[in-house]
């Protein structure tokens, strides 16, 4: 009759234990409510097994797997991540997920985008209680305040509807799934930058054409394409006017030549008079 020796018998202990340490090492590795990756086994009617490395595969509704034109986009030997629901349900299989495999994923860019200040697009699909529901490309839905909508009000929303846009994230809160948005943000620093680049652009003794934006007492904000410069009452004429609504009206386009620049405030002089000859 065969027999082991001892020295033979320990050998294969170790073998086995180490074994199975790697098998429990693999599976502790593997946690209910993460994502993993694992791969496809097999297609099946209405579903896809996956095999995670657990003691049994999973099985994933094949509809989670299509595209915007239903077609199936997965084949065998495709490695996915996965989200693992439970490691092992009543029928000893392991219950996967893909759909919330890509909604951590998304989770995962929205916070990364959040921290980094970064901008993240999405369509504003619906009108809802105090805002907008907006669509963001990872597949997640956010909350676009009513202020946060524009810089100024919007007559007609439907114009934005259903548009990609590029928004700015204010708030998030995964445990509870709510993330606020802003699309004014954006707009205002894109204003700022228009108006840097114009400001840098305008030189002392040019002349523009812009449009009477407000008067007061003292003289007219001239709107010269998105930065604003004073028309003093002084400037308009070289004949005595007591009120600059004697010679100009809101909303009238007047050529003026940039008389001054304060580049620390971001300000222009302007003149109508020095257009012409002084008469005097």
């Amino acid at each position: 009759m065969f027999e082991l020796n001892k020295k033979d018998v320990e050998k294969s202990k170790k073998e086995f234990e180490k074994l199975l340490d790697g098998y429990f090492s693999e599976k502790r590795n593997i946690s209910e409510g993460k994502v993993t990756k694992g791969k496809v086994v097999a297609l099946e009617k209405g579903f896809v097994i996956v095999d995670v490395g657990l003691k049994a595969e999973g099985k994933i509704p094949i509809r989670e797997f299509t595209n915007l034109d239903e077609i199936v986009d997965i084949k065998v030997g495709d490695e996915i991540e996965v989200f693992v629901e439970k490691i092992e349900n009543i029928r000893s299989e392991a219950v996967l997920s893909r759909d919330r495999a890509r909604k951590e994923e998304s989770w995962i860019a929205i916070e990364k985008a959040y921290s980094n200040k970064e901008k993240v697009n999405g369509i504003i699909s619906s009108r809802i209680r105090g805002g907008m529901a907006v669509s963001l490309s990872g597949g997640l839905n956010a909350f676009l305040p009513g202020s946060q909508i524009d810089v100024k009000p919007i007559k007609d929303i439907n114009s934005i509807l259903n548009t990609p846009l590029a928004f700015e994230i204010l708030k998030i809160d995964k445990r509870r799934g709510n993330i606020v948005i802003s699309r004014r943000s954006i707009l205002e620093k894109e204003r700022v930058e228009a108006r840097d680049e114009l400001f840098s652009s305008i030189k002392e003794g040019a002349v523009m054409t812009g449009t009477c934006k407000n008067i007061t007492d003292y003289g007219v904000f001239v709107d010269l394409g998105g930065i604003d410069g004073l028309l003093h009452v002084t400037d308009i004429s070289y004949n005595r006017i007591s009120h600059p609504q004697e010679a100009l009206t809101i909303g009238q386009e007047v050529k003026v030549k940039v008389i001054s620049i304060d580049k620390e405030n971001k300000r222009f002089s302007l003149g109508i008079k020095q257009l012409t000859q002084d008469p005097w």
